[in-house]
């Protein structure tokens, strides 16, 4: 059975003072034991006091990107062992914002994955299409090109450390939502991919998580289609009572 998860994106909000008092209602609010796997991911600043915050429960400290070397000459990167050493084993990478603002190509996705199995993190791998893409029906084929550039050269061991997160762009941060269906058909079809290129045991046992507008009011709606594994959420993670009622949606 795969996993149900809820990620938080924080992404370049909160400073330490503002991260403390979320992460006091996000506690206040959450129940001891929810249905779906919980990740919060803060800026890198806030990586740490999060994780000290959250140790005793059962949400997990995500990173929002690291950098593909080990170590070396890099200003201000970070490597997944200084990830891994304030206990973070988790990772976003891929999302929309930086492959369209900092130019991180299939190439350089594909070498940051890599790393990232090697050092036993866990990667929530994000990836989807702009607006004009859909409009010219070329929705399908963007996504399966950054799929394959991004993760089908792995072996198959290596996806238990995958969380496939599809994002379409033009559903961020705009307001606007892919219907549920066009959730489910994107789902399945990347499902179809998993077992084309990976296998049937893969494609069975990954988690595919939805990104784009997720709300309280739409998310029970969304999660209930047969594909769709949970959620990586934005805007909405930032409250606490949202976000605690998007986990409760299963």
């Amino acid at each position: 059975m795969r996993d149900k998860i809820v990620a938080g994106n924080w992404k370049m909000n909160n400073d330490l003072a503002e991260t403390e008092e979320l992460l006091g209602k996000l506690k206040l609010q959450m129940v001891k034991e929810p249905e779906a796997t919980v990740m919060v991911a803060p800026s890198f600043t806030n990586l740490y006091p999060t994780f000290q915050a959250l140790k005793d429960t059962p949400v997990i400290v995500a990173a929002q990107n690291m950098h593909e070397s080990e170590s070396g000459a890099f200003t201000g990167e970070i490597s997944a062992a200084m990830l891994k050493s304030i206990g973070v084993t988790t990772v976003i990478l891929g999302h929309s914002e930086r492959r369209a603002y900092f130019n991180e190509t299939g190439e350089i996705l594909a070498k940051k994955v890599k790393t990232a199995i090697e050092n036993e993190m866990t990667v929530i791998f994000c990836f989807g299409e702009e607006l004009e893409d859909r409009k010219n029906n070329r929705h399908f084929d963007l996504v399966e090109k950054q799929l394959k550039e991004g993760l089908f050269d792995l072996p198959q061991s290596s996806w238990k450390n995958i969380i496939l997160a599809y994002e379409p762009v033009w559903a961020i941060g705009t307001g606007e939502t892919a219907s549920p269906e066009q959730a489910q058909e994107m789902h399945k079809h990347i499902r179809n991919l998993l077992n084309k290129n990976v296998g049937k045991e893969v494609a069975d046992s990954t988690s595919i998580l939805y990104g784009g507008s997720v709300k309280p009011n739409n998310a029970k709606e969304i999660f209930a289609k047969k594909d769709v594994d949970g959620g990586l959420i934005g805007g909405a993670s930032l409250n606490a009572v949202d976000f605690v009622e998007i986990v409760n949606s299963f």
